[in-house]
């Protein structure tokens, strides 16, 4: 038996305009239409007998993280709310303490939420290779069997044999030049660095204690004044923000004398950027990775992606185009590591794209910005069925509510009254209100507001059954 420990922070800015600080790759259907990423990492397991999941991610995805579990059907998870990122060490930190206060030391599988994985079964025969190992107290990384001198990721030089397919670690090596990387490839004893692991929380602790005591103490701090809410365990922020930064390589794994490699071939990409999803994806007969709604005429080695309409491309080669609601990216595939140097201009010049496409979603449900102008915004709003907004007013603006499908429950000052399809309701400004949804189908509606301030901090609320007062 062991705990998958999933880690799921993180923005990936190379993949924007599809990924964005509050809604970031991990929560998307990058590499497969049906699951998100979050969702291929914990679907792969299937079949090997883990537990229930611990996942770590932002304060501000912590919704994302719950209802994509939901659908996954998986109720009853740990989800741990790092108030601040302070790299792979501490994170890993905080999800072995929480499981030491429960007197756990079941082994863990810590796994990136962002990485894709063609061969399962391979994978899983790696991890039950791996288990025996964690179980005695090693310290299991996972090496991935390259293919080709690669500069962008670290290596593992692999030492004496210990068992079939796994070895003691000699070294973990930097990212190198090609002329070292291919020196890699060519001996034969070097395998990717892939940020998979496999230890008991003791032993990693332990490890800890030994190479970084000051991460150690800061997260015991903050882990012994952490907070209970709902399905998240809420990380104290003012001693985790102290913690130094550091991750699982530099602050134990280069240390430690206690671990292991076992080598992965199983179709891995950590998907950084788009040329590494066009890369790691299946091709057309042009060399083309094509999703939505795209036409082609005389394009080639391109990647396309339609997210709400038709795009069409004619006579262009090794380019990627990208359209999303609200925004569109066209580069060279051998730029696409500067894309990041857009969102960084797009933060700098006080512009909201690199925060969150049109669509938004919420712990009830979502909403799409439809329109907006100087003293007007429309959205389409959808409530899942069961849920409610919270009981709030606004200073500065009134709402024009018409259902589309679907039949709304809402309170309007001292009234409760039900709202069905093709009808419609009004909410002055600062009149206290909600909405909720008590049927079993989504509840749709279009929101007009209008008013001289639209801003999302013009909210009050006064009850939430989400703790968001």
């Amino acid at each position: 038996m062991f705990v998958p420990v999933v880690m799921a922070g993180g923005t990936g800015s190379r993949l924007w305009p599809l990924s964005r600080q509050l809604n970031p790759k991990q929560f998307h259907k990058v590499t497969d239409d049906r699951a998100s990423m979050l969702q291929s990492t914990l679907a792969r397991l299937c079949g090997l007998h883990g537990s229930e999941p611990s996942v770590i991610c932002n304060n501000e995805h912590r919704f994302l993280v719950a209802e994509q579990l939901r659908e996954q059907d998986i109720h009853d998870p740990r989800i741990i709310l790092e108030p601040v990122g302070r790299n792979t060490a501490p994170a890993i930190a905080l999800v072995a303490l929480d499981m030491a206060s429960r007197n756990d030391d079941s082994v863990m599988l810590v796994l990136p939420a962002d990485h894709s994985i063609q061969d399962t079964k391979a994978f899983q025969s790696c991890v039950k290779t791996a288990l025996p190992h964690a179980e005695s107290g090693k310290l299991v990384t996972f090496g991935i069997k390259p293919d080709r001198p690669e500069t962008g990721y670290g290596y593992i030089q692999a030492g004496p044999s210990i068992d079939e397919g796994v070895n003691a670690v000699r070294r973990f090596v930097e990212k190198p030049d090609i002329e070292t990387a291919q020196t890699y490839l060519d001996s034969g004893e070097h395998t990717w660095n892939s940020g998979m692991f496999m230890f008991r929380p003791s032993a990693y602790l332990d490890e800890l204690q030994t190479n970084r005591p000051d991460i150690l103490e800061v997260c015991k701090r903050a882990m012994g004044a952490s907070d209970q809410d709902m399905h998240f365990l809420r990380v104290n922020e003012e001693p985790f923000s102290a913690c130094p930064e550091d991750s699982i390589d530099y602050a134990v794994m280069e240390h430690t004398e206690s671990a292991v490699v076992v080598e992965m071939d199983v179709g891995w990409s950590d998907i950084g950027s788009w040329g590494s999803l066009w890369d790691h994806s299946q091709k057309d007969g042009h060399g083309n990775v094509l999703t939505g709604d795209v036409l082609t005429q005389d394009t080639h080695n391109s990647l396309v992606r339609a997210e709400s309409r038709l795009v069409a491309t004619v006579g262009i080669d090794d380019l990627v185009v990208v359209e999303t609601k609200d925004s569109v990216l066209v580069a060279h595939k051998d730029s696409v590591q500067d894309v990041k140097k857009v969102v960084e201009r797009i933060k700098t010049d006080g512009r909201q794209e690199h925060l969150n496409d049109r669509e938004v979603y919420r712990p009830w449900g979502m909403y799409d910005s439809v329109d907006q102008g100087v003293r007007y915004q429309v959205k389409r709003i959808t409530v899942n069925p069961g849920s409610r907004l919270s009981l709030q007013m606004h200073h500065h603006r009134a709402e024009h509510w018409v259902v589309v499908s679907g039949t709304a429950k809402v309170t309007n000052g001292d009234e409760s009254y039900l709202v069905t399809e093709n009808q419609s309701t009004y909410i002055p400004v600062g009149r206290v209100h909600t909405l909720e949804n008590p049927g079993v189908i989504p509840l749709e509606l279009i929101e007009v507001q209008s008013g001289s301030y639209l801003g999302e901090d013009d909210i009050v609320r006064l009850k939430d059954q989400y703790g968001r007062t």
